[in-house]
């Protein structure tokens, strides 16, 4: 078969991968902790679950519009303004089927051959893969472990050209659940707004799961709501990731090409997924702030544990709900440890370099997981560290 040349540019997301081989494991018997997936270990809130069913008795079973429900888009237009204090129009909004779509057609609008496209590196690995599956050229923002995984602005400054047309802003961060400043955040808008075509797709997927500081939006920063894409969803905050939903809110120059993407692409969202998302928004948030709790809990049993690994350095995490220790000392490189890891102490965790080259010797592991099976995790990766010295 002949493919297009364009599919050897195209990555994939490890952590999918990576489950599979564990998941094999487990088919031979093997006992294996899984921290490679970045899924939240909670069941979808009953109160939405119940919406989701009534809707489907309901007969909300049918094609809906392309931008999304119209009561949904209004919801999520309130939600903005609450969370973010930013006033949008419900016209803004696409709905789509999870927010990877968001990235997919803001960075297949905006990138080409000929424009340079700024990422955050470790990062989530589409980012990249999508730039250059567009032709763009991608440049990383270096996110480096001595800096706290938060960008050197001066070199942020001076990586943007004539040719920067995008840049994607992740915060709080996967891998490095790094959450910017307000600081940091207007001194990226400086630099934005000094140039005349360039626009920020601000990936706000974790923006409820924060442990230090508060959530900032860039778009609430003066200047940049006409500048900023702003990608959210509720797969994270909900615990909603079969669910598949996530949203755009988009400068009007742009909504009417993502809306052509989506039409072409996956016509809209499930109907009834959208009603239960109405009640998510709306509903009680105990069970957010309860799965937070006990995230922050895990914080500190994951990177506490960490630390006490010999070669192991670990910062605690900001937000999200990932670990991103530099594992260099242990003498392993990222993927050696990761292999080792999941071969030998039963422990499916990623290699920093699954996220970025500035991801080496660095390793990610999800704390999506019981209590009981991160503190049996750790001690089987302290007995493989110690063992292979």
């Amino acid at each position: 078969m002949t493919v297009s040349r364009k599919m050897s540019s195209l990555g994939t997301e490890s952590a999918f991968e990576m489950l599979a081989k564990a998941r094999a494991l487990e088919a031979q018997g093997r006992d294996i902790i899984h921290l490679e997936i970045g899924e939240p270990d909670f069941d979808t809130p009953a109160h939405i679950v119940d919406e989701g069913v009534a809707a489907l008795r309901d007969g909300y079973t049918h094609y809906g519009p392309t931008a999304g429900l119209p009561e949904l888009r209004e919801t999520i237009a309130r939600n903005v303004g609450e969370t973010r204090g930013v006033s949008v129009s419900p016209d803004q909004i696409v709905v789509t089927p999870g927010a990877k779509p968001i990235m997919f057609y803001t960075i297949m609008t905006m990138a080409q051959r000929g424009v340079e496209v700024i990422y955050p590196n470790p990062g989530f690995p589409i980012f990249e893969s999508m730039i250059r599956f567009c032709g763009a050229r991608a440049v990383p923002m270096p996110l480096l472990s001595e800096n706290g995984f938060h960008p050197d602005l001066d070199a942020l400054e001076a990586s943007i050209t004539d040719r920067t047309r995008l840049m994607v802003v992740n915060s709080p961060g996967n891998p490095t659940g790094a959450n910017l400043s307000r600081r940091e955040l207007e001194a990226i808008a400086s630099f934005v707004r000094d140039r005349d075509d360039l626009y920020v797709l601000s990936d706000e997927i974790y923006k409820d799961i924060i442990y230090d500081g508060e959530h900032n939006s860039i778009a609430s920063l003066p200047g940049m709501a006409e500048r900023t894409v702003i990608l959210d969803g509720f797969s994270k905050s909900y615990a909603m990731t079969g669910w598949r939903l996530g949203y755009g809110v988009f400068p009007d120059p742009l909504r009417e090409h993502i809306l052509k993407l989506s039409a072409n692409s996956v016509s809209c969202a499930a109907s009834f997924s959208q009603r239960a998302a109405i009640k998510a928004l709306d509903g009680p948030q105990d069970g957010v702030t309860d799965m937070v709790a006990e995230f922050r809990q895990r914080r500190q049993i994951i990177a506490r544990g960490l630390r006490e690994i010999p070669g192991v350095e670990c910062p605690e995490p900001e937000g999200a709900f990932y670990a991103f220790p530099n594992i260099s000392g242990t003498g392993m490189s990222s993927q050696e440890f990761e292999n080792r890891a999941l071969n030998e102490a039963g422990v499916a965790l990623l290699s920093g370099e699954a996220f970025g080259v500035y991801g080496k010797g660095c390793v990610r592991l999800s704390y999506a997981n019981s209590q009981e099976n991160l503190k049996r995790a750790l001690e089987r990766l302290k007995e493989m560290v110690v063992g292979a010295r």
